[in-house]
């Protein structure tokens, strides 16, 4: 604990962003750093709380010691901070810049809706680790011999081969697009994370022995029992890419989509790729709906924006949040309360307690959404149906599991109720005897954080399997 009266003396203070008029053109990040005075005194904020339910499992999913490095920055020691911060995540700067910071709301200073802002110091340790050369690639001393294939570069595999590379496995990752990052790369907008920090950290792992391979769909292009033949272990982090289907009547309309295919064209464009055989997705002059109220909805208005969108509505079917949560009844776990994107706050209109009936058009062309309000069960209410104009509408409503296609169909391992690849949180192992799976292909849509962790422990299991114990961290 840096200072014993600093959450007293000091009051919170989050970064700010670049006016909404001046972001929208552009494709850029656009926060606004703070500088290294005021994050001292942020991170002085940090209480000597007793439980620290910041990094602990209601809190951060990869157990960031985050007391610990708050003290380090206050004492102005960035190097000893930034060294604290990489033995618990190997990616702070995917994590400090789009991780939705459940730890502050464990803080125990949110109780007073005053959390310390830990995921802007996050991410400003790791900015200046990279600014000040302190992060350099960490080559194994001692090769093991051993072999391991992943298949996905997301970043369950990203973190996985980083790991497994460290303690001298040689380490083969498999990815079907021609970069590496999977949804960080082509899902998540460059307003809210520019690519340049995935491309360091992919050469970063290539110094340390990872080798990467593209354009390799495992299932189609290449099988898994070759995978099997060639390594010692397989470990399948594909993600969770099958969208939710609502099946709307009208859906077949040309101007409706599911959300990613929109997202991922526009982050092959701005990364250089060629676009030019795809249909073209663009919110250019168009009336955009977008139904669904989480993360990848919010990204899909932010991206209609910059494109030049003339209006953009998001529907959410569930009821309006409360301003704020019952403290006593939640705190520290995730509330439900009401939130403001960046992007929704760039001029969404919202409307809450939505249900979508069917989607309009005419000569095959979308034209509009009718809407009805909502029960507290989510029922239409009779009377209540409006028609929003629409020329362009994204389904948002999240995903539904891993793809089927492919590698999961080649495999044939056991699944859950849900359709995700069976496997335990200790040892990740599949109902196939060499193959490991990590990440939302094992737990279902879910957070970057959660996708680092789980990368990290598979890889301690896959480590231990083969040599019978392993130094890597739970």
């Amino acid at each position: 604990m840096g200072k014993v009266t600093g959450f007293l003396e000091y009051d919170r203070q989050e970064q700010k962003y670049q006016l909404a008029a001046d972001r929208i053109r552009h494709f850029r990040e656009f926060t606004l750093p703070l500088d290294d005075g005021d994050l001292r005194k942020q991170a002085a904020r940090c209480m000597d709380c007793g439980i620290p339910f910041c990094h602990g499992p209601t809190g951060c999913p990869v157990h960031n010691q985050i007391p610990d490095w708050n003290d380090l920055v206050f004492q102005d020691d960035w190097f000893e901070a930034q060294r604290n911060l990489h033995s618990t995540n190997n990616f702070p700067e995917f994590t400090g810049r789009i991780c939705p910071a459940p730890c502050e709301e464990a803080c125990t200073l949110n109780l007073e809706n005053q959390p310390v802002t830990i995921k802007t110091i996050e991410q400003a340790i790791a900015d200046k680790a990279w600014q000040s050369g302190w992060i350099k690639p960490e080559p194994a001393e001692i090769r093991t011999g051993r072999r391991v294939a992943i298949v996905g570069s997301g970043p369950a595999g990203m973190a996985a081969a980083q790991q497994l590379a460290r303690v001298g496995h040689e380490v083969h990752v498999f990815e079907r697009e021609p970069k590496a990052g999977g949804l960080l790369r082509y899902g998540i907008p460059d307003f809210k994370m520019e690519k340049h920090h995935i491309d360091r950290r992919i050469a970063q792992m290539q110094a340390e022995g990872v080798v990467f391979h593209y354009g390799q769909d495992i299932g189609v292009t290449r099988t898994l029992a070759s995978l099997e033949e060639e390594f010692e272990a397989v470990l399948l982090t594909g993600g969770a890419e099958a969208p939710r289907d609502p099946k709307l009547p009208g859906q077949e309309l040309h101007g409706v989509h599911f959300a990613m295919p929109f997202l991922v064209q526009q982050n092959r464009r701005l990364g250089g790729e060629d676009v030019s055989d795809e249909e073209q997705i663009h919110a250019a002059g168009k009336h955009v709906v977008v139904i669904g109220g989480g993360d990848t909805a919010s990204d899909c208005i932010g991206t209609s924006f910059r494109q030049g969108a003339l209006s953009v509505t998001q529907l959410d079917i569930r009821m309006k949040p409360p301003e704020r949560e019952d403290k006593l009844t939640v705190w520290p776990y995730w509330p439900t309360k009401m939130r403001t994107s960046s992007s929704q706050a760039e001029g969404a209109e919202r409307e809450f307690q939505a249900a979508t009936l069917r989607i309009e058009g005419k000569k095959g062309r979308v034209t509009g959404v009718v809407c009805a309000r909502v029960d507290e069960k989510r029922q239409p209410i009779a009377g209540t149906e409006f028609v929003l104009p629409a020329e362009l509408v994204f389904l948002a409503i999240g995903f539904s599991g891993p793809k089927e296609e492919g590698l999961l169909a080649e495999a044939a391992v056991d699944r859950d109720r849900r359709g995700n690849v069976l496997a335990d949180d200790r040892d990740y192992r599949t109902s196939r005897e060499k193959v490991w799976v990590a990440g939302d292909m094992r737990r279902g849509q879910s957070l970057v954080v959660w996708a680092i962790r789980e990368g990290r422990q598979a890889a301690r299991a896959i480590d231990t399997a083969l040599m019978g114990g392993s130094v890597l961290p739970l």
